[in-house]
């Protein structure tokens, strides 16, 4: 493996969900509380972050760039890596500020990001815009991709996988959400390093399972390729269920209600409406269509938000 820093709040606990289990009348759950990473609330994206951070470092950084959406958990945990090792941030958002900021954009100027917004189809244009200005103005940049979703981020999950392995437990599933595709490369890469034979199942928070089997299965091919493994995977490799879009990205339905009320109530675990809340809708609604049989056991990884 390559080396990181370290700064997440590692292993994350294994918490098995007795309740929701039980009123769901299906498989053993499990959660692996990826939310509790401890840098600025936490997610999977803190992972990545040790070895994205390293990487900035090693290159001499002094500020950091990467997009997202205005509530962007990645976003957030980014700029909050910037502040620990003293690096200036700057966030190219897409979608509405909210006035006054709240939620994770108001951690996002909290945590000292120069923010830059623009439509979602220019974020690419943006973002180099962003990255030659910065180095117009003698700083030295680093690019970090949306989502952390690179060779150097995905290996965050190549080691979760590993840490899962030392920690003596072995679903038949893992469930979670999927969107960018790093932690779904780098779990896949782990699971082939680690030994892991039960499947990895994403839940598509906006993307259409197609594209995001293509697009994980290449980064996973680049992330072994990355560090010397000689692991092969395709598109038919990759587990995507892409029913639980809905009306798109951060929209909140009665699916996504509901899963947040039911993780609540029943097991005081909180998630959120554009990820996690999503797959979890998923989770449920799979465990009502009997998908699980109810002697297997399945893991929600709580990627946090």
């Amino acid at each position: 493996m390559k080396p990181r820093l370290r700064f997440a709040h590692l292993p994350t606990p294994i918490e098995p969900l007795p309740r929701l289990s039980a009123v769901l009348k299906g498989p053993t759950l499990l959660t692996k509380r990826d939310d509790q990473t401890g840098l600025a609330f936490g997610g999977n994206k803190t992972r990545k972050l040790e070895y994205l951070m390293y990487a900035a470092q090693e290159a001499g950084a002094d500020t950091l760039i990467t997009a997202g959406a205005v509530q962007s958990n990645h976003c957030r945990q980014t700029v909050a890596a910037a502040a620990r090792f003293g690096m200036a941030c700057i966030l190219v958002l897409f979608g509405d500020p909210p006035h006054p900021p709240d939620g994770n954009h108001l951690l996002h100027h909290l945590l000292g990001a120069e923010v830059v917004f623009t439509e979602r189809e220019r974020v690419k244009q943006k973002l180099e815009e962003v990255y030659e200005g910065t180095l117009s103005a003698g700083k030295h940049p680093y690019l970090i991709p949306y989502g952390g979703s690179n060779p150097t981020g995905a290996l965050g999950y190549v080691n979760a996988m590993l840490e899962l392995a030392e920690q003596g437990v072995d679903p038949d599933w893992i469930v979670f959400p999927t969107s960018s595709g790093g932690t779904q490369a780098g779990m896949l890469v782990g699971a082939h390093i680690s030994g892991y034979r039960g499947k990895i199942l994403g839940i598509s928070v906006d993307e259409p399972a197609d594209e995001l089997r293509a697009r994980v299965a290449d980064l996973a091919m680049q992330t072994a390729n990355f560090i010397g493994n000689q692991g092969s995977f395709s598109a038919r490799d990759v587990l995507v269920n892409d029913d639980y879009i809905g009306r798109g990205y951060a929209v909140m339905g009665s699916a996504e209600v509901e899963a947040i009320r039911l993780f609540a109530a029943y097991e005081a675990l909180l998630v959120d409406p554009v990820y996690t809340g999503r797959a979890g809708a998923g989770l449920i609604d799979l465990i009502r269509q009997g998908f699980f049989k109810t002697d297997e056991t399945v893991l929600f990884w709580h990627t946090g938000g």
